[in-house]
């Protein structure tokens, strides 16, 4: 239980993206009383726990066909979260007016629709589920991970959290709330995520992928159909590329003179996953976390009391969380009135 004056900032996080993915995909936030809503993101622990890289299931399919809790419970919350989207989608279907597009859904719905006249890039019904599913994911369980870990890092780094105040209080000011257009003007801020990436590595691995032919990769021969994953963590903690990769050092992705974003060295973090088939969702959801920051940074100060340990250790998950902390304290930086 949380004391009077702190709280445990992740389930007011939780809450928050879900309303904001929600919009974003589906036209409509949901209330936090939401009993639909309440009860997908109370699975989605069991997901997170069941769905991580590294279950014998990947490796030894015959698994699947014995005893499992973990493996059903993962099953559950994938059939109850598809009758969720089909149900949403096939609303859309019935309301659906090309004139008046105003979410994700209704997008794909009206290219689908065009590619059907066209027979040029139709996106079959069944498909448009599927898309959602994956943009949903990306927007909800990464966001609201980053978002979690960032508040953690912050209250442990005061003087980080500072910086990018005065980059917000320079840029910004205090007179209007932060917009995506500023994202190239606030690169202490961008700096931050990509080191957060970078040293919390929140999704060690991609998910399982497989091989479609025999390839060769730099003299290592791997067979059709073999499960694959990329170790995001080790790359993102090589250090011949950072040479002091368990240190938390946001400037390292600066330019020398601290104007702007080192694109190069930007572009080794890994966290989406790589190449064609890196998760479609990566756009959005790192919009979303510059946009979560940037406003939450403007308007609040967060901190834990003097003499409080944050416990920075990550729990294994197929994205990784760090334990429950109740001591946080938010104290706004200026009067909204």
């Amino acid at each position: 239980m949380a004391e009077a004056g702190r709280f445990d900032p992740y389930n007011e996080v939780l809450l928050s993206v879900a309303s904001v993915i929600g919009a974003m995909c589906f036209g409509k936030r949901f209330p936090q009383s939401s009993e639909e809503m309440l009860s997908l993101i109370s699975s989605t622990n069991d997901f997170v726990e069941t769905a991580s890289s590294g279950n014998p299931v990947d490796f030894f399919p015959i698994l699947r066909y014995l005893p499992n809790p973990s493996l059903q419970k993962f099953k559950a919350f994938n059939q109850k979260f598809l009758r969720f989207l089909q149900n949403i989608v096939q609303e859309h279907y019935r309301d659906f007016d090309e004139s008046n597009i105003q979410d994700i859904t209704g997008a794909l719905l009206k290219h689908s629709e065009k590619g059907s006249r066209t027979s040029a890039g139709h996106i079959p019904h069944e498909k448009i589920v599927n898309i959602i599913n994956d943009i949903f994911g990306a927007g909800f369980d990464t966001v609201t991970t980053a978002i979690s870990w960032s508040i953690m890092y912050l209250v442990t780094n005061p003087e980080i959290q500072r910086k990018i105040q005065e980059e917000l209080d320079r840029v910004i000011g205090r007179a209007r709330q932060p917009w995506l257009s500023d994202r190239l003007q606030l690169p202490y801020l961008e700096a931050f995520i990509l080191e957060l990436f970078r040293h919390t590595s929140f999704v060690p691995f991609t998910i399982p992928h497989s091989t479609t032919r025999d390839t060769v990769l730099k003299g290592f021969y791997i067979p059709k159909e073999r499960c694959v994953f990329v170790n995001q963590w080790q790359v993102n903690h090589d250090p011949k590329v950072w040479g002091d990769p368990s240190k938390f050092r946001p400037e390292r992705f600066l330019t020398a003179d601290g104007t702007a974003i080192n694109k190069t060295l930007s572009e080794k973090v890994i966290l989406f996953g790589m190449g064609k088939r890196r998760c479609i969702g990566e756009v959005m959801a790192k919009s979303e976390i510059f946009l979560f920051l940037a406003i939450l940074l403007q308007r609040l100060e967060f901190s834990v009391p003097a003499g409080v340990k944050v416990d920075l250790t990550p729990i294994y998950g197929l994205t990784m969380k760090h334990p429950h902390c109740e001591h946080v304290q938010a104290r706004p930086r200026f009067s909204t009135k």
